[in-house]
């Protein structure tokens, strides 16, 4: 599997401060970006914004707007998931690289890094996706690795998906063995299942208790 600083592009120059609104306005014709890199020289200073390019003028140097330029970045050393986590925090698809030494590398577009992540076990492998919530103060990974190990199945991913000062929801997703019996294991212990499933047991008793009494109730 491919690296993921093996997506750092560069087949468009960063544009130079000293360049004009203009400019990055022909380059926004031409590319689909919703931000790119400002340089001067080899100095990273930010992105400028299509939606910016839109308000200022033409004829203005991009060094006049300067402080309007977005400041987010990555480094060469993040790895992929922190990096996907950077896309959806600063609503681009294209991400600036720089080094521990602050120089500019090239760029991430968001098309190669969710290709990246399509190529990850998390996607690739067969297996079967749960979401579970639990108290946050009370999970655990250790918990949820021998919940599913446990039950002699194996985790080919796992993330927190969504997490408050109280709750914390957590994406797994599992090789495809006793897949009921982990669900039920995990309701042993207090997590709650988000994600619906047709192993699920529990819920299909349910649903029978409820058309039972539903039926009974309209005799």
């Amino acid at each position: 599997m491919d690296k993921i600083t093996d997506f750092i592009n560069n087949q468009y120059n960063a544009l130079q401060v000293s360049a004009t609104v203009a400019d990055a306005s022909d380059l926004f014709l031409d590319v689909d970006y919703s931000h790119f890199p400002i340089l001067e020289q080899n100095v990273f200073l930010g992105s400028i914004s299509k939606e910016d390019t839109d308000l200022f003028s033409g004829s203005d140097a991009i060094n006049d707007h300067k402080y309007n330029l977005t400041r987010f970045f990555v480094r060469n050393d993040m790895n992929w998931f922190d990096v996907l986590e950077e896309f959806s925090k600063n609503h681009t698809n294209l991400l600036p690289v720089l080094d521990d030494k602050n120089n500019y590398l090239g760029f991430y577009e968001l098309d190669d890094v969710l290709h990246f992540f399509n190529e990850t076990t998390f996607v690739k492998e067969d297996g079967s996706t749960i979401v579970v919530e639990k108290e946050t103060a009370d999970f655990s990974f250790s918990q949820i690795c021998q919940i599913v190990e446990s039950n002699d199945a194996k985790i080919l991913g796992v993330f927190i998906s969504n997490n408050s000062a109280t709750k914390t929801e957590i994406t797994l997703k599992i090789s495809q063995s006793n897949f009921n019996e982990i669900i039920q294991t995990f309701r042993r212990y207090n997590y709650t299942i988000l994600s619906e499933h047709q192993e699920d047991a529990y819920l299909a008793d349910l649903k029978d208790r409820s058309d039972y009494l539903n039926k009974y109730l309209n005799i």
